[in-house]
This record gives structure tokens, sequence and C-alpha cells, in this order.
């Protein structure tokens, strides 16, 4: 059976869905009633995966999960700033090292204990690139605290925990780089972020553009043009929010066509735990030629709906709005509406301006 789990645990560092299954085996071996693993990071938010629990009791526990991982709650947990100050380099009852008040405050074992949670052990491995990697078991508050045996047990699978932690965070960031270097042979000059606006790897492509993207402060990057920069920053800002701009226009210079950088948010299993790869950004050239762009194609360059995209795509061929309008049969009104909405989502504030940046779109190669 141990030797199951351990391969369990090699098997996840690898493939970082098998986590969730790494972790139950684990669980059950030392009696707890789910486990978790946890990435903190200066530069990222919180990452994690929680153990496969049964359905009976999943979904509360899930949802406490969700949250801590989604907020900055953790951040006033006593409970978790000890451990991350501590680093126990095996596990530990966290209760031990917490006053009785301390413990009856904690915003995140409130939650718990609403989900029937009690006991805590845990573990923390120091990766080289300075994140912090936590390994937390908990028992069901019926069952009490945790005994010297199953601490043990844990234990002597902490060595295994670690190793596979390594090789995870470093596969991680080469899946990353491989990603890039993959839209660089399709000719889309590309880069992976962390949240916090890290560029973590970029390919040729996109560092040939020295005119274009700029470095910051801290391994940042910004974009020369300054009305496109804000709208770059906030979507790094906003990169958790379903709604935030994904799509954002360049105007065209001397030099180089227009340029539509787009945000790619990278969730489920396209969001390693241990890369810390939250953004993947990817540009592509727009210059003007006579083919009329289609719909989808507008649609996926610039988020605009159906309608927008509709309308967009009339008013490309020089059409009047009143006319495109009336080829779309809604009125003029409705038609100012949705042209508003394409000027915001563009960055232009004429139809010329508009006409001009969308007429058609190619790949941008190496000259």
């Amino acid at each position: 059976m141990f030797d199951d789990l351990t391969d369990k645990i090699y098997e996840a560092a690898f493939v970082p869905e098998l986590w969730g299954d790494a972790l139950e085996a684990a669980g059950s071996l030392s009696g707890s009633a789910t486990g978790a693993i946890f990435l903190f990071s200066a530069e990222s938010p919180v990452r994690g995966r929680l153990s496969d629990v049964s359905p009976v009791h999943g979904n509360s526990l899930r949802s406490v999960f969700d949250e801590f991982v989604a907020s900055d709650g953790w951040k006033f947990s006593d409970a978790v700033q000890r451990m991350c100050s501590m680093q126990p380099a095996s596990f530990v009852q966290v209760e031990d090292f917490l006053t009785a008040e301390e413990v009856e405050r904690d915003p995140v074992r409130i939650q718990l204990r609403a989900a029937g949670i009690g006991a805590h052990v845990c573990s923390a491995v120091a990766m080289p690139s300075g994140e912090l990697v936590t390994f937390v078991f908990q028992r069901w508050m019926k069952d009490g605290t945790y005994d010297r045996a199953s601490v043990d047990r844990l234990d002597q699978l902490r060595p295994h925990f670690a190793r596979a932690g390594m090789v995870s965070a470093r596969l991680g960031l080469e899946q990353a780089r491989a990603t890039v270097s993959a839209l660089e042979t399709i000719g889309l000059p590309a880069a992976v972020m962390a949240a916090s606006g890290r560029v973590l790897t970029s390919n040729s492509l996109l560092e040939e553009m020295t005119e274009m993207f700029l470095p910051t402060a801290y391994g940042g990057m910004a974009i020369a043009n300054a009305s496109a920069n804000a709208l770059f920053q906030r979507a790094i800002l906003e990169n958790r929010n379903d709604f935030a701009i994904r799509s954002i226009p360049v105007a065209a210079n001397e030099s180089r066509p227009a340029l539509v950088i787009h945000l790619l948010p990278l969730r489920r299993a396209a969001h390693d735990i241990f890369s810390g790869a939250d953004i993947l950004v990817a540009a592509t050239a727009v210059s003007a030629s006579s083919v009329v762009p289609s719909p989808t194609l507008l649609a996926g360059l610039f988020d605009l709906t159906p309608s927008e995209a509709r309308l967009a795509a009339a008013l490309s061929q020089g059409r009047p709005l009143k006319d495109a309008a009336s080829d779309l049969k809604i009125t003029v009104k409705t038609g100012r509406t949705y042209l508003e909405r394409i000027f915001a989502k563009t960055g232009t504030s004429q139809q010329s301006q508009l006409v001009a940046l969308l007429k058609s779109t190619e790949p941008l190669n190496r000259r």
C-alpha cells in the first residue's frame, strides 16, 4: 500500500491533475478527512489542489477551499501565517503553535469548523525559486487530534512529497516555455506571465519587438503605446475577472502595422499549480487591405459580441451606419450603441479609424 502511494505521488509530479488522488490516499493512511497542497508566492495568488472528497461532505469543503485560493483571506489567518513563517521541516500539529484564542478567531478555521473540520497537520517545503509549498491534512472534529503514529506515517511520505514538488515546479516552467516556443513556429509573438505581471518566459518573436514591448521593474512588461499600455496593465490586474479586457488594439506607426495584443487567462488544467503561469500574451498583426474580415474573426480579435461583430464587418466595407443598421435589421439608435461599444473595445474614436483597423489580419512573421 505504501509503495503504491509513493508511486501516486511521483505520478502527480508529472501529471498535476493526479494530486487529488495522491492526497486522498495519504489522507486515508493517516486517518485524515482531507489533504491539500498549496503553493505560496510573493508574485502570484495562492494556488493549490484539494484531495478527492466524497460527495456527502465535498460541497462544503470544496467551497471553503475555493474561497481560500481565490481571496486574500488567508493573509489574515494566524494559522497560515504561523506555518509559512515556521516552514516546518516535518509534519506538525498546527494547534500546538496557536493559542486557544487564535484557533477560535481564525477566519479560515471558523469556516472549516462549520464544515466539520477540526485538527490540522502541516509541513512545508521551500522551493529554490523562493516559493513555499505546504502540505496540509485535516481531520473531522469527531475524530479528535492526530496521534503520533499517524503523523509518523505522513513524515515517511514527506521526502516523496518534497521531491515531487521540486520536479513539478521545474516542469511547470518548462511547459510554459514550450507553449511560447510552439506559438513562435506559427508566427505568434508570445509570453507567459504570472498574475503579478512578471514575465516568466517569452519567445524570440516577442523579444525582437523592442519598440513595442518594454521591460519594467521586477521583471514586468509594458506596451510602448500609452493608451494601449493603460488597457494592458488593467487587463493584468483584472485577470481573474471574467469580464476583463482580453484583446487590446495598438495603432500602427511608420515601422509596423497595427497590432492586437491578446491576453488569455490560464485556467483549469492549463493553470499548473507549480508553474506560476496565469496569463498568456500573444500579438497578432493587423494590416489594411481590400479583404473584408468576417464577423467571426472580428469577434475573436476584439472580444466583440456577435451583433457588434456583424456591424463592424458591415462598416469595414465603408457602408454608412444608417445603411449598415438597415441591412442588419436594427434601429440606427441600436447601431450607435453597438458602435460606441466597438469604439471602446478597439481603442478607436472615429468610424474612419475603425475601418482602417478592421480591414484584415495576417500572421506576424520575421522579416
